[in-house]
């Protein structure tokens, strides 16, 4: 069977991009590779100003419109709410943080961003005070992945299978099993650091552990963000991480997480007490040395391509990246350097 893309993962960026693909009317089979995905763990946070001297997050203007209009035409398409925004309170933590958030005030730029300064909050010990943000929210990563995966079934583009690269032949012709590809697309999250043709690009991967817990009492109803982050999720239900491990990169759940996550919680939030955690799970991110995606093609193998390395962000860079991809793959526009990886080929 002849096919435009093969996509290999459906996670967020395999399953974002073989929409986009599909939605230009091109003829895509996507792989999930039946391995745990960091996006079926991430909290999907939306967060445009980050850092310890606040900063916005690179073309922000341009990747969040198009990340909320983006899941606002799945929330019309699938009838259901995929995209939830909500305020994020940030715990200031000294003096230097107060003076460079009050510095961005000044600054126009920040103003769809920023709310305003709160020296307390009833429920939450911040010694510092509080920066109130805007424009910010969380995705509800799972139902998403879920409807996409239902949509792609209809359409006969879903295959489960545990992907095995040698499956792959570049030659005489390209194909996979049955399917004969005109390129294929690798968006296999942390698992890239197995792949044969993109192994080579400079990965970061990082381990987190998350929460997700029901309260006794009726929780305060903002996202807090403190070093970790907490997410209510209804009145009584939250999420809180991420743990961070560099050294352990596995998807083994620990005590040492879940009792530091919940500590550092408690910490802020004292008087939060917890009924019942309902869920408790790892997830490894596919983070990069840079802190900039890993998009393009091998300089080596035409064909090939990959789309990863969207970290922590994934949830509000994916659906810019992957329209911007599109419009690479079908009429050869310029990637943006920041995120093509022609700037690592010199490592293959």
């Amino acid at each position: 069977m002849e096919i435009d893309y093969l996509i290999i993962g459906q996670g967020l960026a395999g399953s974002l991009l073989a929409w986009e693909l599909t939605q230009r009317q091109k003829k895509v089979i996507i792989v999930d590779n039946s391995q745990l995905n960091a996006s079926l763990v991430a909290a999907g946070l939306i967060n445009p100003v980050t850092g310890m001297r606040f900063v916005k997050s690179t073309d922000i203007d341009q990747l969040l419109p198009s990340a909320i209009t983006y899941y606002q035409n799945f929330s019309r398409l699938f009838k259901q709410d995929f995209y939830i925004e909500k305020p994020m309170l940030r715990l200031l933590r000294n003096d230097k943080e107060i003076a460079a958030c009050t510095k961005r005030f000044n600054v126009p730029e920040y103003k769809n961003y920023l709310a305003n300064l709160i020296p307390s909050h009833p429920n939450i010990n911040a010694s510092h005070g509080i920066l109130k943000q805007k424009s910010t929210g969380y995705l509800l990563t799972i139902p998403l992945l879920t409807a996409l995966k239902n949509y792609f079934i209809s359409l006969n583009a879903y295959i489960k299978t545990e992907f095995q690269y040698q499956e792959i032949s570049l030659s005489p012709i390209l194909s996979w099993k049955q399917f004969k590809p005109k390129q294929v697309i690798f968006c296999e999250g942390h698992s890239a650091t197995n792949n044969p043709w993109f192994s080579a690009l400079p990965f970061q991967l990082v381990k987190g552990e998350i929460i997700t817990a029901l309260a006794k009492q009726k929780l305060q109803q903002s996202i807090l963000n403190y070093g970790q982050w907490f997410i209510p999720l209804d009145d009584f239900k939250f999420r809180t991480g991420a743990s961070f491990d560099r050294e352990n990169i596995n998807l083994n759940i620990t005590d040492k997480a879940k009792t530091a996550l919940l500590a550092s919680l408690k910490q802020i939030y004292p008087s939060l007490t917890v009924k019942q955690i309902t869920q408790h799970q790892a997830g490894i991110r596919p983070t990069t040395q840079d802190k900039m995606p890993f998009i393009g093609q091998h300089p080596h193998h035409s064909k090939l391509f990959i789309f990863n390395g969207f970290g922590a962000k994934g949830s509000l860079q994916i659906p810019w990246h992957c329209q911007k991809f599109a419009d690479h793959l079908l009429y050869k526009k310029d990637l943006s350097q920041i995120s093509n990886i022609n700037r690592y080929y010199s490592l293959f």
